[in-house]
This record gives C-alpha cells, structure tokens and sequence, in this order.
C-alpha cells in the first residue's frame, strides 16, 4: 500500500480497465447521437443539438481523463458519477479502493434521499 491508499496493483489494473471502459462508455454516447440524428426534429435543429453534445460529453471522464497516479481515486469518483462505470466494475481492485468507493457513494444517496 503505498501513501495515497492504493496499491501499485491497483494503479495497473486501472491503466488496463480505463480504456475498456471509456470504449464501453463511447459506444454508448454514439448510440445515443445516433438517436438523436434519428428523431423527427429539423435538422438544424438535430445539427445543433449533436453539437452541444459532443461539447459536453467531450469533457466527461468516460471520453477524456487525465491519468496522474495521484488523481485514481479522483477519477474513479468521477468515472462512477457519470455512469460510466458502477461500483461493481472495482472488483479486482483493493478493499481500500472497493470501501472508499463504497463509503462515498452510500453517504451521497443517503444525503439525497434525506
């Protein structure tokens, strides 16, 4: 375990999972423009709206993430808030990760559900 909280096995298994898993989630923005493209909307207005689209999911962790060993459990947060991944995509990591991940996301909906 190093200082962060994480084990350099950890580390690698998020290099190799974060491609997959960005993969996963492009896939499914692109079903979504595809949808998009398809409704009975004008195309300026289909133009338009797949443009902000793009804008937005461009920014989102799923598409883009900056892999700094000091931002894993930054990203992972970020990864499982916008559904690109869930908490059951950390199996394979350590308890630490697995129960801060845990921790954080059982305290959040119990605060939104308050």
């Amino acid at each position: 375990m190093n200082n962060n909280g994480f084990t350099n096995a950890d580390w690698t298994l998020f290099k190799r999972k974060v491609p997959e898993w960005q993969e996963a989630y492009m896939d499914k923005l692109t079903r979504e423009y595809i949808q998009l493209l398809s409704s009975d909307s004008t195309p300026t207005e289909r133009f338009w709206a797949l443009e902000k689209r793009i804008k937005e999911d461009k920014h989102r962790a799923g598409v883009c993430i900056d892999m700094r060993r000091s931002l894993l459990f930054h990203n992972l947060m970020m990864l499982i808030s916008e559904g690109v991944i869930s908490l059951s995509d950390l199996d394979g990591f350590s308890d630490e990760i697995k129960d801060r991940m845990d921790f954080f996301f059982k305290n959040r909906s119990e605060s939104e559900d308050a």
